[in-house]
Protein backbone atom coordinates (compact mmCIF):
# COMPACT_ATOMS: atom_id res chain seq x y z
CA UNK A 1 0.00 0.00 0.00
CA UNK A 2 1.09 3.83 -0.88
CA UNK A 3 0.78 6.39 1.99
CA UNK A 4 0.24 9.30 -0.19
CA UNK A 5 0.22 12.70 1.98
CA UNK A 6 -2.01 15.49 0.30
CA UNK A 7 -0.75 19.03 1.15
CA UNK A 8 -4.49 20.35 1.60
CA UNK A 9 -4.77 23.61 -0.24
CA UNK A 10 -5.71 27.11 1.72
CA UNK A 11 -9.13 28.79 0.81
CA UNK A 12 -8.50 32.72 1.41
CA UNK A 13 -11.70 34.77 2.67
CA UNK A 14 -11.71 38.32 3.08
CA UNK A 15 -13.48 41.48 4.39
CA UNK A 16 -12.93 44.80 4.39
CA UNK A 17 -13.87 47.89 5.85
CA UNK A 18 -13.14 51.45 5.43
CA UNK A 19 -14.42 54.32 8.21
CA UNK A 20 -13.77 58.16 8.54
CA UNK A 21 -13.23 57.95 12.15
CA UNK A 22 -14.03 60.08 14.67
CA UNK A 23 -12.12 63.27 13.87
CA UNK A 24 -11.52 63.75 10.40
CA UNK A 25 -14.35 65.09 7.65
CA UNK A 26 -13.19 63.07 4.73
CA UNK A 27 -12.26 59.63 4.10
CA UNK A 28 -8.73 59.48 2.47
CA UNK A 29 -8.42 55.56 2.76
CA UNK A 30 -8.90 53.07 -0.04
CA UNK A 31 -9.53 49.57 -0.11
CA UNK A 32 -8.93 46.92 -2.53
CA UNK A 33 -9.71 42.58 -1.84
CA UNK A 34 -9.49 40.77 -5.09
CA UNK A 35 -9.73 37.21 -3.78
CA UNK A 36 -9.64 35.59 -7.26
CA UNK A 37 -6.33 36.87 -7.64
CA UNK A 38 -5.13 36.56 -4.17
CA UNK A 39 -4.13 40.48 -4.02
CA UNK A 40 -5.21 42.51 -1.36
CA UNK A 41 -4.78 46.56 -0.48
CA UNK A 42 -4.94 49.69 1.61
CA UNK A 43 -3.77 52.84 0.38
CA UNK A 44 -4.31 55.95 3.03
CA UNK A 45 -4.14 59.77 1.67
CA UNK A 46 -1.58 61.86 3.28
CA UNK A 47 -3.69 64.11 5.68
CA UNK A 48 -2.69 67.78 5.16
CA UNK A 49 -2.28 67.43 1.35
CA UNK A 50 -4.39 68.22 -1.54
CA UNK A 51 -6.49 65.87 -2.22
CA UNK A 52 -5.32 62.61 -0.32
CA UNK A 53 -8.98 61.25 -1.17
CA UNK A 54 -8.19 61.16 -5.24
CA UNK A 55 -4.63 59.54 -4.23
CA UNK A 56 -5.31 56.62 -2.39
CA UNK A 57 -8.19 56.33 -5.30
CA UNK A 58 -5.45 56.32 -8.24
CA UNK A 59 -3.66 53.45 -6.06
CA UNK A 60 -6.61 51.59 -5.73
CA UNK A 61 -7.72 52.00 -9.03
CA UNK A 62 -4.48 50.88 -11.06
CA UNK A 63 -4.23 47.81 -8.97
CA UNK A 64 -7.87 46.94 -8.98
CA UNK A 65 -7.06 46.32 -13.20
CA UNK A 66 -4.29 43.88 -12.80
CA UNK A 67 -4.62 40.52 -14.30
CA UNK A 68 -4.06 37.11 -12.99
CA UNK A 69 -0.45 36.19 -12.58
CA UNK A 70 0.86 32.26 -12.37
CA UNK A 71 4.47 32.68 -10.50
CA UNK A 72 4.64 35.15 -7.39
CA UNK A 73 7.99 36.43 -8.95
CA UNK A 74 5.43 37.97 -11.86
CA UNK A 75 2.64 39.11 -9.63
CA UNK A 76 5.73 41.15 -7.67
CA UNK A 77 6.59 42.76 -10.78
CA UNK A 78 3.39 43.63 -11.78
CA UNK A 79 2.68 45.31 -8.62
CA UNK A 80 5.66 47.19 -8.35
CA UNK A 81 5.31 48.47 -12.16
CA UNK A 82 1.94 49.54 -11.12
CA UNK A 83 3.06 51.81 -8.51
CA UNK A 84 6.17 53.21 -10.21
CA UNK A 85 3.13 54.10 -12.99
CA UNK A 86 1.13 55.84 -10.29
CA UNK A 87 3.50 57.36 -8.93
CA UNK A 88 4.91 59.02 -12.09
CA UNK A 89 1.02 60.12 -13.19
CA UNK A 90 -0.02 61.46 -9.53
CA UNK A 91 3.50 63.57 -9.82
CA UNK A 92 2.05 64.67 -13.04
CA UNK A 93 -1.64 65.30 -12.14
CA UNK A 94 -0.24 67.39 -9.14
CA UNK A 95 1.77 69.65 -11.59
CA UNK A 96 -1.04 70.43 -13.53
CA UNK A 97 -4.11 70.68 -11.36
CA UNK A 98 -2.53 71.94 -8.18
CA UNK A 99 0.17 74.01 -9.85
CA UNK A 100 3.16 71.56 -8.47
CA UNK A 101 1.05 71.17 -5.00
CA UNK A 102 1.90 67.68 -3.54
CA UNK A 103 -0.64 64.27 -3.15
CA UNK A 104 0.47 61.58 -1.87
CA UNK A 105 -1.03 58.42 0.11
CA UNK A 106 0.92 54.93 1.30
CA UNK A 107 0.15 51.53 0.19
CA UNK A 108 0.61 48.24 1.21
CA UNK A 109 -0.06 45.17 -0.95
CA UNK A 110 -0.44 41.56 -0.04
CA UNK A 111 -0.39 39.07 -2.84
CA UNK A 112 -0.80 35.15 -1.93
CA UNK A 113 0.35 32.14 -4.27
CA UNK A 114 0.47 28.91 -2.92
CA UNK A 115 1.72 28.50 0.13
CA UNK A 116 4.22 31.94 -0.24
CA UNK A 117 2.85 35.42 -0.12
CA UNK A 118 4.92 38.43 -0.87
CA UNK A 119 4.15 42.03 1.00
CA UNK A 120 5.14 45.66 -1.12
CA UNK A 121 4.81 48.85 0.72
CA UNK A 122 5.19 52.52 1.26
CA UNK A 123 4.66 54.27 3.90
CA UNK A 124 3.04 53.15 7.51
CA UNK A 125 0.28 51.33 6.66
CA UNK A 126 0.35 47.75 7.69
CA UNK A 127 0.49 43.91 7.19
CA UNK A 128 0.20 41.62 10.12
CA UNK A 129 0.12 37.66 10.77
CA UNK A 130 -1.59 36.16 13.06
CA UNK A 131 -0.74 32.79 13.51
CA UNK A 132 -0.46 30.26 16.76
CA UNK A 133 -1.63 33.39 18.89
CA UNK A 134 1.20 35.48 17.83
CA UNK A 135 1.17 38.31 16.24
CA UNK A 136 3.55 39.57 13.65
CA UNK A 137 4.63 42.91 11.76
CA UNK A 138 5.41 41.73 8.35
CA UNK A 139 6.58 45.41 7.66
CA UNK A 140 8.27 48.25 8.65
CA UNK A 141 7.46 51.43 9.25
CA UNK A 142 8.55 54.15 6.77
CA UNK A 143 8.58 56.82 9.41
CA UNK A 144 10.91 59.40 10.95
CA UNK A 145 9.88 57.09 14.67
CA UNK A 146 11.16 53.66 12.63
CA UNK A 147 14.33 55.57 11.55
CA UNK A 148 14.94 57.09 15.05
CA UNK A 149 14.47 53.86 17.03
CA UNK A 150 16.61 51.64 14.50
CA UNK A 151 19.75 54.36 14.92
CA UNK A 152 19.07 53.69 18.82
CA UNK A 153 17.69 57.89 19.29
CA UNK A 154 14.71 56.46 21.22
CA UNK A 155 13.27 52.95 22.27
CA UNK A 156 10.06 51.99 21.22
CA UNK A 157 8.27 52.20 23.93
CA UNK A 158 9.28 55.89 23.99
CA UNK A 159 7.61 56.30 20.47
CA UNK A 160 4.23 55.64 21.64
CA UNK A 161 3.37 59.36 22.40
CA UNK A 162 5.89 61.24 20.36
CA UNK A 163 5.21 64.36 18.65
CA UNK A 164 6.39 63.32 15.30
CA UNK A 165 4.43 59.69 15.87
CA UNK A 166 2.48 60.98 11.99
CA UNK A 167 5.50 61.61 10.00
CA UNK A 168 6.37 59.55 7.47
CA UNK A 169 9.47 59.55 5.54
CA UNK A 170 7.97 58.14 1.93
CA UNK A 171 5.36 57.99 0.22
CA UNK A 172 3.68 57.34 -3.43
CA UNK A 173 2.92 60.72 -5.50
CA UNK A 174 5.63 62.51 -3.57
CA UNK A 175 8.85 61.99 -4.81
CA UNK A 176 10.07 61.18 -8.98
CA UNK A 177 12.00 58.35 -7.62
CA UNK A 178 9.65 55.81 -5.65
CA UNK A 179 11.34 52.97 -3.78
CA UNK A 180 8.94 50.51 -2.62
CA UNK A 181 10.11 48.07 -0.08
CA UNK A 182 9.06 44.16 -0.45
CA UNK A 183 9.50 40.77 1.61
CA UNK A 184 8.52 37.46 1.32
CA UNK A 185 6.07 35.34 3.99
CA UNK A 186 4.88 32.01 4.61
CA UNK A 187 1.48 30.70 4.58
CA UNK A 188 0.00 27.97 6.14
CA UNK A 189 -4.17 26.83 6.90
CA UNK A 190 -5.32 29.02 9.71
CA UNK A 191 -3.07 32.26 9.29
CA UNK A 192 -4.94 35.10 9.46
CA UNK A 193 -3.37 38.53 7.64
CA UNK A 194 -4.70 42.06 8.93
CA UNK A 195 -3.79 45.02 6.38
CA UNK A 196 -4.87 48.41 7.94
CA UNK A 197 -4.10 51.85 7.43
CA UNK A 198 -2.99 54.07 10.78
CA UNK A 199 -6.15 54.92 12.36
CA UNK A 200 -6.75 51.16 13.15
CA UNK A 201 -3.24 50.41 14.80
CA UNK A 202 -3.13 53.88 16.46
CA UNK A 203 -6.53 53.22 18.26
CA UNK A 204 -6.21 49.54 19.26
CA UNK A 205 -3.63 48.08 21.60
CA UNK A 206 -1.83 44.63 19.97
CA UNK A 207 -3.70 42.72 22.69
CA UNK A 208 -7.16 43.87 21.31
CA UNK A 209 -5.96 43.34 18.13
CA UNK A 210 -5.19 39.68 19.09
CA UNK A 211 -8.22 39.13 21.08
CA UNK A 212 -10.46 40.43 17.73
CA UNK A 213 -8.18 38.04 15.38
CA UNK A 214 -9.38 35.17 17.35
CA UNK A 215 -12.65 35.55 15.79
CA UNK A 216 -13.41 32.91 13.41
CA UNK A 217 -16.09 34.50 11.42
CA UNK A 218 -14.14 37.23 8.58
CA UNK A 219 -16.58 39.23 8.50
CA UNK A 220 -16.99 39.45 12.03
CA UNK A 221 -13.32 40.09 12.90
CA UNK A 222 -13.50 43.12 10.69
CA UNK A 223 -16.11 44.73 12.13
CA UNK A 224 -15.29 44.07 15.52
CA UNK A 225 -11.82 45.64 14.97
CA UNK A 226 -13.52 48.81 13.26
CA UNK A 227 -16.26 49.14 15.87
CA UNK A 228 -13.45 48.66 18.97
CA UNK A 229 -11.21 51.64 16.32
CA UNK A 230 -14.28 53.72 16.92
CA UNK A 231 -15.14 53.13 20.16
CA UNK A 232 -11.60 53.97 21.11
CA UNK A 233 -12.22 57.36 19.03
CA UNK A 234 -9.99 56.78 16.10
CA UNK A 235 -8.65 60.48 15.57
CA UNK A 236 -7.49 59.14 11.07
CA UNK A 237 -9.71 57.65 9.06
CA UNK A 238 -10.06 53.49 9.77
CA UNK A 239 -9.30 50.97 7.36
CA UNK A 240 -9.32 47.30 7.37
CA UNK A 241 -8.82 43.83 6.03
CA UNK A 242 -8.91 40.53 7.16
CA UNK A 243 -7.97 37.75 5.14
CA UNK A 244 -8.51 34.33 6.69
CA UNK A 245 -6.82 31.13 5.24
CA UNK A 246 -9.03 28.50 5.73
CA UNK A 247 -8.68 24.45 4.33
CA UNK A 248 -9.48 24.17 0.32
CA UNK A 249 -10.38 21.12 -1.22
CA UNK A 250 -7.65 18.82 -2.42
CA UNK A 251 -8.53 18.16 -6.38
CA UNK A 252 -10.06 15.54 -7.80
CA UNK A 253 -6.90 14.42 -10.17
CA UNK A 254 -4.74 14.27 -7.05
CA UNK A 255 -7.14 12.46 -5.07
CA UNK A 256 -7.07 9.93 -8.37
CA UNK A 257 -3.54 9.30 -8.66
CA UNK A 258 -3.24 8.46 -5.23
Amino acid sequence: MTDITFRRPISWDSSLLTDVGCVRAVNEDAVLARPDIGLWAVADGMGGHKVGDIASSKIVAALDVIKDCQRLSECVQVIEDCLLDVNQLMLEYAQIMFDGGTMGSTVVAAVIKGRIGACLWVGDSRLYRFRNQKLVQITRDHSQLEEMIAMGLITRADSENHPNRNVITRAVGVEPQLYVDMTLFTTQVGDTFLLCSDGLYNALSEEQLIQNLNLRDVQQCAQKLMNQALENGARDNVSVIVVKGNPGKVPTSEIAQG
